[in-house]
């Protein structure tokens, strides 16, 4: 780069602007943006300002930035109206942003000037054709919409009708020019107005769904609806007890948010910081109503959990960023409020709450908290959580205590550092056990349970658990069932203490199965309510750490039922216990690596080794899994997979990915909803959880038609999380399914393949073609036989690179089902491609290349060569001479004497072989026909030997 360092950079304006030029000479359009900008910086007064913002433009142009570049251009149009090059480049900027009349406005003003420019005259005539095809379209659209409205609108009409219309109006936003129309036929306000009086929940939602579409990737129609409804307008539409209106509502408030930022609804994506800081007032507003409306006493707990989800996805450094302005807010505080309420306190100012509000509050504390990448920050954050803790104890009521109780409970489960600062404050823990031993049964409920969140580690469970265990115990006999169920829980976690080491037993033997089995009755015992219930699969997610808990409770199918029936409530609160006892039933834990040498080496310092029970071997798990997947696990795990928390989708990722290990439940996941899922599980949370999620995914593409299990639009999204697996951080297994699962994708159709290619997928497939591995080689080339029926493959395969020369040497190797992927390959590249023909010859051992496949033991990779052979000779001439005049000519006699029903194919592609040598005047009619058959014989028993060493 030519750049020089920013100290000695010149404060001339036009000597930056040369430099700028000779930054965009060499190629380096980011940093002639810089110089530019630094011209413009110095030179606002400069007579030559529009010519600053010109360059610019142009190396914006070269960038794809067109926002940014028409910007520049109608600057410098502001100092030197009419200037050609700067029309022109704003005509390329608008036809980038497709805003085709702009820039057919702007060729017209070029033209006018200068009516014998040739230059423009071509882009003149071809954008007067677009420009007059978008005013038939526009024209043809706004009769569509006048219809439409006049159906849709129209309260009196049929249901059935309305409801048509309403959907089409969906479908036409999705068009830039539909959506233009009717935002001009206003849209937005008749939709701002139905919606105060509509009844019919499909019109609602489609309604809702209109105005999503409508603000898709458009930071211009965004600010166009919002401008016309207001931004409480997007908070009343969440503010309902219907689950499918709130999760439409809520798409809709993010699909705002993302337009006005440049973000997507991706894992990896970024905001645009240009885009972001124009939008920037409109954004902090979205921010201020979301964070204030958290508290807000009249919406439905649905609606709350909905905002507190929204302010979940939006809080991570890679969107845009609220962490820092969330906790200048003092947002912390309202979330805080959230985590303290009770349905014991239901008064008429109480919050609604629904049973996940706490949990998801929790989520979203841990989310900011995460996002906290400085000591100062932390600092801060803590500080506003104790003085919220401060607060409450000031007004030394029962409430006041019970309230903090239940809020750092909630703290727990979220911020884990910060939650185990505040209970070892002086005075916190003791306030909790003196609770848990008090007469009032609501303070000894929530007591305990914030015993059992703060004994969440196993050094914790140890010296908390222990020195509260008697209280445990005590608390055990009482005759409240809810009290009972909490008490077992933290008993349950003392009891587990040993985790999945089978020497360690804290209690005496039986103790732990005894535990289980109280678990077990609250937890299939009639009328129990959601809440004891949930406390008992809390406790099973302890106890199952015991592989002798496991097989008991995987033979009860009532308590399996239990399990899965909590499961499908959805209930957020419900997923550490639910889930967490699923992973430990089918081992899906993260396992240490049992290295033997370190395993010797302890037992000579006398250190204590851990111990595998004998029923969690892979018999035993496998049978686990195959009960699980029976009683219908997979329905409990699509109901909790709409957690924010990335912990939680890990852990079902890893449950999903255990059941998919059995080919036999594979299509039981799929049928149950499964695939759908792990789609979103793929592609966000933890790595791990990720992974899981993607191999899981890979195994269902093996196993079962991509079709079936990725109907539609999912055939195209699985094909990421597949790429991502072909990964140097996954393992063999793991590279193996994801490229076997995507030679099933890649033989479906055109538009499957050409998702692979658009997403890399074939330098990493090829990659793997070279890898020393038997089986990875063997699924990596069988996907290539199928990715090169897509022409672009063909095209690629036709350049100057070594990718023909790689298949053909891969025909050499000693397994079949590889061998026959290569010339299955190269069959069909030849049999379009004369520069693939030509290839073939590329490698200098192509005689022995060809040698092999004619006289290859296999029928099918001996066919295939044939074809390959034909495919040359039929071609071009001049490599038919090549071939025919080598000892191949003899082979091909040979393989049209053979006798072996199995070789049909070859003996006939042999014979065409040499009908076309005698049309070109080769070789004469049975010429050497008489020695063929033994020098072919001797040929191929030479290659078998060859391959069998």
């Amino acid at each position: 780069m030519v750049s020089e360092n920013m100290s000695t950079q010149p404060e001339d304006p036009n000597t930056c602007k040369e430099r700028g030029n000779e930054e965009f000479k060499a190629g380096y359009w980011e940093s002639a943006v810089t110089w530019y900008s630094k011209a413009i910086k110095l030179g606002q007064k400069h007579k030559d300002l529009p010519v600053y913002y010109k360059n610019r433009a142009a190396a914006y142009l070269k960038l794809e930035k067109f926002e940014e570049a028409s910007e520049d251009c109608s600057k410098s149009l502001e100092g030197s109206p009419n200037d050609p090059k700067a029309l022109f480049r704003r005509f390329q900027a608008y036809e980038g942003l497709e805003k085709y009349e702009e820039a057919y406005k702007d060729l017209r003003t070029i033209h006018t000037y200068d009516p014998n420019n040739k230059t423009i005259q071509p882009h003149l005539e071809r954008l007067h054709e677009i420009v007059q095809d978008r005013a038939r379209q526009r024209a043809q659209t706004s009769n569509k919409v006048t219809q439409m409205f006049q159906i849709a609108f129209d309260l009196t009409a049929s249901p059935e009708k309305r409801e048509q219309a309403m959907n089409n109006i969906v479908v036409l936003a999705r068009e830039s020019a539909g959506a233009e129309v009717m935002l001009k036929e206003g849209l937005i306000t008749r939709i701002g107005k139905l919606l105060k009086v509509e009844k019919n929940n499909n019109i609602y939602m489609n309604a809702i769904r209109a105005i999503d579409t409508v603000c898709t990737k458009s930071a211009d129609r965004t600010k166009t609806v919002i401008k016309e409804l207001g931004i409480p307008w997007f908070l009343q539409i969440l503010d309902s007890n219907i689950e499918d209106r709130v999760a439409a509502s809520q798409h809709c408030m993010q699909t705002v948010l993302n337009s006005l930022s440049g973000m997507e609804n991706k894992d990896e994506t970024k905001p645009i910081a240009d885009l972001v800081e124009s939008n920037k007032q409109l954004i902090d507003t979205l921010l201020s109503c979301l964070v204030y409306s958290v508290t807000e006493r009249t919406i439905t707990g649905l609606a709350r959990d909905a905002i507190m989800e929204l302010l979940i996805r939006n809080v991570h450094y890679k969107t845009i960023d609220w962490a820092d302005k969330l906790v200048e807010m003092k947002g912390l505080l309202r979330l805080m409020e959230v985590c303290s309420e009770l349905e014991e306190y239901k008064y008429e100012s109480a919050m609604n709450i629904t049973p996940s509000s706490r949990t998801i509050a929790a989520v979203c504390l841990a989310r900011i908290y995460e996002n906290m990448y400085y000591d100062a920050a932390r600092e801060k954050f803590t500080e506003q959580i104790a003085d919220f803790v401060k607060d409450k104890l000031l007004t030394p009521d029962h409430e006041s205590k019970v309230r903090v109780t239940v809020a750092l409970t909630s703290l727990l489960m979220g911020p884990l550092d910060v939650g185990n600062t505040m209970i070892s404050r002086e005075g916190i823990m003791q306030m909790i056990l003196i609770m848990a031993q008090s007469e009032d049964l609501l303070e000894q409920k929530v007591a305990c349970e914030c015993i059992i969140a703060a004994a969440s580690k196993k050094d914790k469970a140890k010296s908390l658990v222990q020195s509260g265990a008697e209280i445990l115990k005590k608390l055990y006999t009482s005759k409240n069932e809810e009290i009972r169920v909490r008490a077992l829980v933290g008993l349950c976690k003392l009891g587990s203490s040993g985790g999945l080491d089978a020497s360690i037993r804290p209690f005496a033997d039986g103790s732990t199965k005894k535990l289980a089995e109280a678990c077990r009755r609250f937890l299939v015992k009639p009328g129990k309510d959601k809440d004891i219930r949930k406390f008992a699969a809390e406790g099973l997610a302890y106890l199952t750490l015991d592989a002798d808990v496991k097989e008991k409770l995987v033979e009860d199918r009532a308590a399996i039922q239990g399990l899965i029936e909590l499961a499908k409530t959805g209930d957020q609160s419900a997923i550490y216990g639910v889930v967490t006892t699923l992973v430990n039933l089918v081992n899906a834990y993260e396992k240490q690596e049992i290295v033997p040498e370190l395993v010797e080496l302890a037992k000579f310092a006398k250190h204590h080794i851990p111990e595998e029970h004998e029923l969690d071997d892979p018999d035993f798990v496998s049978g686990r899994i195959i009960v699980l997947a029976n009683e219908g696990v997979t329905t409990g795990l699509v109901a909790l997979s709409k957690t924010e928390s990335d912990n939680s989708r890990e852990m079902i990722a890893r449950v999903f990915n255990a059941l998919c290990s059995e080919q036999d439940v594979r299509g039981k996941v799929v049928q149950q909803g499964g695939a759908k899922v792990l789609l979103p599980l793929s592609l966000k949370g933890t790595p791990n959880g990720k992974r899981h999620a993607a191999q899981a995914l890979s195994r269902i593409g093996i196993t079962i038609n991509p079709e079936v299990a990725f109907p539609g639009q999912r055939n195209l999204e699985v094909i990421r999380p597949l790429l991502n697996q072909l990964h140097p951080d996954c393992s063999s297994l793991e590279n193996f399914e994801a490229l076997m699962a995507l030679c099933n994708l890649a033989a479906m159709n055109e538009t499957t393949r050409q998702r692979i290619l658009k997403e890399n997928g074939l330098s990493k497939i090829e990659s793997y073609m070279a890898e020393d591995h038997l089986m990875l080689q063997r699924a990596a080339s069988q996907v290539m036989c199928n990715l090169v029926q897509s022409p672009e493959v063909i095209e690629l395969h036709e350049k100057e690179n070594d990718r023909v020369k790689l298949l053909a040497l891969l025909t050499q190797e000693e397994d079949e089902e590889t061998a026959k992927a290569a010339t299955g390959a190269l069959a069909l590249l030849t049999s379009v491609s004369e520069k693939c023909c030509e290839k073939m010859f590329s490698p200098a051992s192509w005689f022995e290349i060809f040698q092999t496949m004619v006289a290859n033991p296999s029928p099918d990779v001996q066919h295939r060569g044939l074809v390959i052979i034909y495919n040359i000779v039929k071609a071009n001439k001049t490599l038919a001479e090549k071939i025919f005049d080598t000892e191949l000519l003899r082979l091909l006699y040979g393989a049209t004497q053979l006798n072996d029903e199995r070789r049909a194919k070859a003996i006939e592609m042999a014979e065409k072989c040499l009908k076309v040598a005698e049309e070109y005047r080769l070789i004469e009619e049975n010429k050497d026909a008489d020695l063929a058959p033994d020098v072919f014989q001797q040929s191929q028993e030479a290659t078998i030997e060859e391959l069998d060493d």
